[in-house]
């Protein structure tokens, strides 16, 4: 089957075709660093991790470049003075750089418990400031922006009058969207109340300032993710994403940079990653509905009854397709744990099963397989791939009550093409396995603990380390060759 893909663009399902055959380009809107990331990003940055990974499994080579936004973000009214970063560091009594520090290192944390995988590139809005001001030069130079008391924006009437379709990711009509807008943004400093900011000139408070050919200022937001990903992959390339509430305006003002520079539209496909939901609500600290990511694993929160691993919550969110909604609650999380558990259940039960290459199964691996590259080939359908494999699940158990046969070959096939699915793809880590590793590292503290107790004749505290751990029936041997543990 051919690899099909939702394309927000066109609102339909489209095959997949790369620009380059074999390799793909994919942007990923990343975080703005101005606090922790919250339980929607990681549902929208999983949802990717999976389409990365899935591609992938698939034979593709991919470039996945994922930003960080870590200056110039502005609140709704467009205010300079209420730009995120500037907001932040006021609260906390911190430099700009040292809020960007602070949450760029929760997210990587947030995301590495979660199992994702980095991207290939993760540029930085910072770093790339000399590539937007040349952009800014560009749109001006093109008669598609124009610079006022300092700042620039993106004439978006202009835009129009040349043929070009403001509005086109977002089905939003031009004239309605002129007749509905008021000028938030520019206090009377743009042509138009649409019009965006590609450069905006810093107040005297604000702290993250650079100097340009229209005095000293920030850039636009949505000109930070035109910018870099132009210039790691290309005028045009093969998928953007992001979460649905970047549709409009950030990919809208994306599409519209694009063309105006290059006269080529940016991206071939644009994916959107639903909303999260907790208790059928919108998730909002105003309404007090609202939990971080390690709230939810580390059970502190009024929501839920227990802790979840990350390997439990990530099952979870993988059971809704990535276009639809999802909502977590007690009980879901519940249910996804149980699932989860019998899953791997079923991985360690193949281990043990002896094949039989006289009998003839009931159980067609092939036409198993084949659901499930389905699946995976239609737009992404994890809710439907782990269907799929939990009727693995069920034939995995029947073998081993001898109820269904499997012959060596089959035996080796399904075990393969189950871990691939479940570790590789779907991202999953087998909790069991996962705690080993943890208390093989902290045995290897303790021997090492314990060694440098007795290189400095601290005998006392060597003894103490053996007999606790002894007591919890774990014994240490010296040896020749080091010191190691046998688990009694």
């Amino acid at each position: 089957m051919q690899l099909k893909l939702y394309n927000s663009l066109t609102g339909e399902k489209e095959i997949f075709k790369p620009i380059l055959e074999g390799n793909i380009g994919m942007y990923v809107c990343g975080p703005t660093v101005y606090s922790n990331v919250h339980l929607g990003n990681v549902r929208t940055f999983l949802s990717f991790d999976f389409i990365y990974r899935s591609l992938m499994h698939l034979g593709y080579k991919v470039r996945y470049v994922r930003n960080i936004t870590d200056a110039g973000h502005l609140t709704d009214d467009g205010n300079v003075d209420n730009d995120r970063f500037v907001k932040q560091t006021r609260l906390e009594k911190l430099e700009p750089m040292e809020i960007v520090q602070k949450y760029t290192v929760d997210f990587h944390k947030v995301l590495e418990m979660f199992n994702l995988l980095p991207p290939n590139i993760e540029p930085t809005a910072t770093g790339h400031i000399v590539e937007q001001i040349e952009l800014t030069q560009k749109l001006i130079e093109r008669g598609f922006a124009y610079e006022s008391n300092g700042s620039v924006y993106f004439d978006v009437l202009e835009y129009n009058k040349r043929g070009l379709n403001y509005g086109e990711l977002s089905k939003r009509n031009i004239e309605e969207l002129f007749a509905n807008t008021r000028d938030l943004d520019g206090q009377g400093e743009k042509k138009n109340p649409q019009d965006f900011a590609l450069w905006k000139k810093a107040s005297p408070v604000h702290i993250m300032r650079w100097n340009s050919p229209w005095g000293e200022g920030f850039p636009g937001w949505h000109l930070e993710c035109t910018a870099m990903s132009t210039k790691y992959l290309g005028e045009k390339f093969d998928i953007h994403g992001g979460g649905m509430d970047l549709k409009f305006p950030h990919h809208e003002c994306e599409i519209a940079q694009g063309k105006a520079c290059n006269d080529i539209a940016p991206v071939n496909y644009w994916m959107h990653a639903n909303m999260l939901t907790m208790n059928s609500q919108r998730m909002s600290k105003s309404t007090g509905n609202y939990i971080l990511p390690m709230q939810l694993v580390t059970g502190e929160n009024d929501f839920f009854e227990k802790p979840f691993h990350p390997s439990i919550v990530r099952f979870c969110f993988l059971q809704a397709h990535y276009r639809s909604v999802l909502d977590i609650s007690n009980d879901a999380m519940i249910a996804s744990e149980k699932g989860f558990i019998r899953l791997m259940e079923a991985v360690k039960v193949l281990n043990s099963v002896a094949p039989d290459n006289e009998k003839q199964s009931e159980f067609s691996l092939q036409e198993w397989k084949d659901k499930c590259y389905d699946a995976l080939n239609d737009d992404f359908n994890s809710p439907i791939l782990i269907a799929h494999l939990f009727e693995a699940v069920k034939y995995i158990f029947a073998l081993n009550d001898g109820k269904e046969t499997i012959s060596s070959a089959g035996l080796e096939d399904l075990k393969s093409t189950l871990n691939a699915f479940i570790y590789d793809v779907l991202g999953l880590q087998n909790i069991e396995e996962n705690n080993n590793e943890k208390l093989d590292q902290t045995l290897k503290v303790l021997i090492e603990l314990r060694n440098q107790a007795r290189k400095s004749k601290n005998f006392e505290l060597s003894d103490q380390i053996r007999d606790k751990l002894l007591a919890e029936g774990i014994e240490l041997k010296d040896g020749r060759d080091g010191t190691t543990y046998v688990l009694n």
